[in-house]
């Protein structure tokens, strides 16, 4: 028997790369291969070559990408990998889907409090209790979570996807029990209940690439259209009674993603404007999420002594749980997560945690614990992608995050 097993492959004409065959039959391409892999002279793959590289870390290698492109799914890595930095590429790689798995613990303690509360007012039969919780806002953010759940499942980022169908069941939670209250209106829970039952199906489905492509596209139409719509909204609705309670930037907004939906349906949009249109869902839901803190802070404007009603260790849990998503966002190039996360961790998080110590709501110990900690995590974040890239300087790395390869 010979050493090692070879396979037979269609004979390549004298201009043809390996990497245009290679990508045509496998998940991965071959410019990911070094030259040896190919047995010498007999267009044949060989395996026990091919062996000595990881199929998880080729998996895992992608390329910088634009940010009307973020939505694709593992885009392949276009050369910037050196070999001989393997083994530290792989272990950031792991390093970073695992930061991102942990997400979960900080993020399920956020909630976790409202939700047990919720129950025990529920069980003495305080059902006013939750009229405090608004229902409104609640569904928007399930609508943030399902639409960055589509997002991750199409990417094939699991421990991300994990993270937005925590948050969307979570959510989901506390609307049940605003409806057993009668804090939300039985009709509109329904219609909730039915959209997140079909969202994570739907998700599921599509995750393991079982999903008919007619029906998600459907489902990303869905929530293009209702992240689009609920956006200016809810920025509008910010700012009452400071400008006019009015429906309209929801009711524009709704028409114009109706037409940019169908117009890129029927062809009439070029072929940046499709993608445009095929990242406005993504982009609407982080959108929403970073909208958060600036309503928050424009609340601690008008009302300095709200801040007293913050709990720290909530701002400190939402600055931890967005800054673990941090490292992975960074490593995949993924410009809409990272830009989602650094704002959640800064602005939400760390900026309340300034407000607080301001207000002398929390001691100088804790603040000074909360800075460095942030600061040393960006550094460390940045420089470590920068050392497993083999890259001089952080600018690269960042210059690729913006503007991609």
């Amino acid at each position: 028997m010979a050493d090692s097993l070879s396979l037979p492959i269609a004979p390549i004409a004298a201009n043809y790369d390996h990497s245009s065959l290679l990508s045509r039959n496998s998940a991965f391409s071959s410019r990911l291969l070094p030259f040896k892999c190919f047995s010498s002279g007999k267009n044949k793959l060989n395996l026990s070559s091919l062996g000595q590289y990881s199929f998880h870390s080729l998996h895992h290698r992608v390329a910088p990408i634009r940010a009307l492109d973020s939505d694709v799914p593992h885009p392949l890595h276009k050369g910037s990998v050196d070999f001989k930095s393997k083994k530290s590429y792989e272990q950031w790689d792991s390093l970073t889907s695992t930061f991102s798995g942990a997400a979960n613990i900080p993020f399920l303690l956020l909630q976790l409090p409202q939700i047990i509360l919720n129950a025990r007012n529920l069980l003495a039969g305080n059902k006013t209790a939750l009229l405090a919780v608004p229902w409104l806002g609640m569904l928007t953010g399930l609508l943030g979570n399902l639409s960055l759940l589509s997002y991750f499942a199409k990417k094939k980022e699991k421990e991300a996807a994990v993270v937005q169908t925590l948050g969307v069941l979570s959510t989901y939670v506390v609307i049940s029990q605003l409806a057993m209250a009668e804090a939300m209106p039985l009709p509109h829970f329904m219609a909730t209940s039915v959209v997140v039952g079909s969202g994570l199906i739907l998700n599921l489905l599509n995750y393991y690439n079982i999903l008919n492509r007619r029906i998600w596209q459907i489902w990303e139409d869905f929530i293009t259209v209702g992240g689009l719509s609920v956006l200016p909204q809810i920025m509008w609705s910010t700012f009452v009674p400071y400008i006019p309670n009015s429906i309209l930037p929801g009711a524009i907004a709704f028409i114009l993603a109706v037409a940019a939906v169908t117009m890129a349906h029927t062809g009439k949009l070029s072929e940046k404007g499709v993608k445009f249109v095929g990242a406005i869902s993504g982009w609407t839901a982080t959108l929403l999420f970073m909208w958060m803190p600036v309503s928050q802070m424009w609340t601690n404007f008008l009302n300095p002594d709200n801040i007293k009603g913050l709990s720290a260790i909530s701002m400190l849990l939402a600055m931890t749980g967005n800054g673990l998503m941090i490292p992975r966002a960074l490593f995949i190039r993924d410009f809409m997560w990272f830009t989602g996360s650094t704002w959640g961790t800064v602005s939400y998080g760390y900026a309340n945690i300034v407000c607080l110590y301001i207000f002398n709501s929390i001691g100088r110990e804790f603040f000074i614990a909360a800075t460095v900690g942030l600061i040393s995590w960006l550094g460390i974040t940045l420089w470590r992608d920068t050392v497993v890239h083999e890259y001089e300087s952080p600018i690269r790395t960042l210059k690729e995050l913006v503007f991609g390869s």
